[in-house]
This record gives C-alpha cells, sequence and structure tokens, in this order.
C-alpha cells in the first residue's frame, strides 16, 4: 500500500527548501563582512597606485 501524505505539509515543506536553497546562495554572494570588503578595496587600491608607478612616460626616449 502506498504511503498517506498530506499535499499541504508537502507543499510547504517544499518551499521551505526552496527558501533556504535561496538563502544560501545570497549567503555566498553577498556574505562579506564590512572588514573583508575594506580589506579588498585597499588591497586593489595598492596594486593600483603600485601598477601606477611602474607606467613608462610617454615623453622619454627610449
Amino acid at each position: 500500500m502506498a504511503e498517506i501524505i498530506n499535499l499541504r505539509q508537502a507543499r510547504k515543506q517544499k518551499a521551505r527548501a526552496e527558501k533556504e536553497a535561496r538563502a544560501e546562495q545570497n549567503r555566498i554572494t553577498f556574505g562579506r563582512t564590512k572588514a573583508e570588503k575594506t580589506l579588498t578595496k585597499v588591497e586593489q587600491d595598492m596594486t593600483k597606485t603600485r601598477l601606477e608607478g611602474h607606467k613608462r612616460d610617454s615623453d622619454e626616449t627610449p
């Protein structure tokens, strides 16, 4: 004999699972702390500054 299931509860359980999956994806995408964001920005700024410092001037003759 087949197992009897409550369709209302099954729908709610499926909706909870989908919501949790979406929340997990958002945690991965947006879940960085302010300190992590600041650190990344500082590292990018330092890299940009170093690169700018090593560029050749266009006025120089080889």
